[in-house]
């Protein structure tokens, strides 16, 4: 079942692709209907995970590379089943969203539902091999998605994604062959070198394996100072390719910290624990400052998203600062910043959906050139404010108890993990000021004419709201799967 879940949009894509005689409306509805499947799909498998179990659900594993110990290994836990889930909600939200897409929809279906199959199957992966092909292949989906329909200065925007990522891909294979290396016996299996950490009491080896998969997994969050090739990208990007990026393709870099570096390299992520706690801070500062600098409404969401990517570092890095009687507080912290993950899927991509509607109707996401939406579009600016709200970690949404736990695992491990706390109170007034921009006071000259949101764009944006609202209210079934992976994770890095 996992691996039809992985590749059923990838032969819906060919299909797509191949099919002459399949038409735009077709395609369109093609793309709704498989990514529709696939969240029914994913929440059976919910349905059906056991936390108590411990250990992999829905495993596979079929050799692949057998010279190297190689094999297609896949299975899902606590850290992977709601990024399995959120993949599949964030593409359905880009399908509904995209159903009035008038620029080759085929292609842009086919090439969706591609990079659909690349995002799953990473977050199933339980091989290094199978991890970093995935991987990889997702960078150049997401390229082709920028540099076909994106806007602007479009082709220099993905020809700087692609050389970002894929420098950060190479460290990235660099360290998974030092893990490979001094596995006895030599093994890409991830559960096998989880068990193993064949590298604690190497050193300078297991520093210098961390260093390069930290190179990696940072330039893919991205973190500080790492992050400059998401600005542009987000930019240029079309709605739906923002949409991916920001709630699926960054959560590849926050979940290599889970999933590989604290897990495989214990010893060496307490060494770097408190450089990895230092530019979480940073990002989360640093992201809260520059998008108050902005005046491009979606250039400022593009910097909200590495100040909310540093929380999910600071936590991760409190983790690797073992202190007595403070592991109940790690596990907080990591299963926050798993929480994290979830939620800023769900909002950031709502957020740049909304950003797209202005560049639909007007043209421009200068928030200088709107003022008073609320009183022509009323739904619209509903959706505006519960997305901008969402976003500061108000109680009742996801935001809130994602930040929650994050601070209160990584305080009580550190309370230097408290200088971030004013990163909160700056996006409060990022976010504010956009609503007064864009919503209030006398009309702009982009105000005039502009239509409300349309019953597809109302479906996709408010059911991610809908969703972070859900999670934010009832927190407990996604708490009680990520909560035991955890607590692994935190004992493993302890050892």
């Amino acid at each position: 079942m996992l691996s039809l879940i992985i590749f059923l949009p990838l032969v819906a894509a060919l299909i797509v692709a191949l099919t002459s005689a399949t038409g735009p409306s077709v395609a369109r509805w093609s793309w709704v209907a498989v990514t529709a499947a696939e969240v029914g799909l994913a929440v059976w498998l919910w349905a059906g995970y056991s936390a108590s179990a411990g250990g992999l659900a829905y495993e596979q594993q079929v050799p692949w590379i057998p010279t190297v110990r190689s094999s297609y290994h896949v299975g899902l836990d606590g850290l992977s089943l709601p990024l399995v889930v959120l993949t599949n909600i964030v593409f359905l939200a880009c399908a509904v969203y995209a159903l009035r897409e008038s620029n080759r929809p085929r292609g842009q279906a086919a090439l969706f539902l591609a990079l659909q199959t690349t995002c799953l199957g990473l977050f199933a992966a339980q091989d290094l091999l199978i991890f970093f092909v995935f991987f990889d292949l997702s960078i150049v989906g997401m390229y082709f998605v920028i540099a076909g329909w994106g806007h602007g200065n479009a082709q220099r925007a993905a020809l700087k994604f692609f050389l970002y990522t894929f420098l950060g891909s190479l460290a990235l294979l660099l360290g998974f062959i030092g893990l490979y290396l001094a596995s006895d016996p030599h093994t890409f299996d991830m559960v096998e070198l989880a068990e193993a950490a064949p590298l604690n009491g190497r050193g300078l080896a297991g520093g210098l394996v961390m260093a390069a998969i930290l190179l990696g997994l940072a330039i893919k969050t991205p973190t500080f100072p790492f992050h400059t090739w998401l600005p542009p990208a987000h930019t240029d990007a079309p709605a739906v390719g923002s949409a991916v990026l920001a709630g699926v393709l960054l959560k590849m870099g926050t979940y290599g910290f889970v999933r590989i570096a604290m897990p495989m390299l214990p010893e060496a992520w307490r060494a770097w624990a408190w450089v990895i706690v230092a530019v979480g801070i940073i990002s989360v500062l640093y992201g809260a400052l520059v998008a108050l600098a902005q005046t491009d409404f979606k250039r400022m969401v593009a910097y909200t998203s590495v100040n909310h990517m540093g929380y999910i570092v600071l936590a991760v890095g409190a983790a690797g600062v073992v202190a007595d009687s403070a592991d109940r507080a790690r596990e907080v912290a990591v299963t926050g910043a798993v929480v994290q993950m979830v939620s800023h899927g769900l909002i950031t991509v709502a957020l740049f959906l909304i950003a797209d509607v202005l560049r639909d109707r007007a043209h421009t996401f200068t928030m200088s050139s709107f003022g008073g939406l609320a009183g022509v579009a009323p739904r619209y600016a509903g959706l505006f404010a519960v997305a901008a709200f969402a976003s500061l970690g108000i109680p009742a949404f996801s935001g809130f108890i994602a930040e929650f736990q994050i601070f209160a695992g990584s305080i009580g491990v550190t309370a230097v993990a408290a200088i971030a706390l004013p990163g909160i109170v700056i996006l409060a007034a990022v976010m504010l000021r956009a609503l007064q921009q864009v919503l209030t006071g006398p009309a702009g000259e982009k105000t005039t004419g502009f239509a409300d949101v349309r019953p597809h764009e109302f479906v996709s944006i408010g059911g991610l709201l809908l969703i972070s609202l859900v999670i934010g209210v009832f927190p407990g079934p996604l708490l009680s799967v990520v909560e035991s992976a955890a607590t692994t994770v935190v004992q493993l890095v302890g050892r």
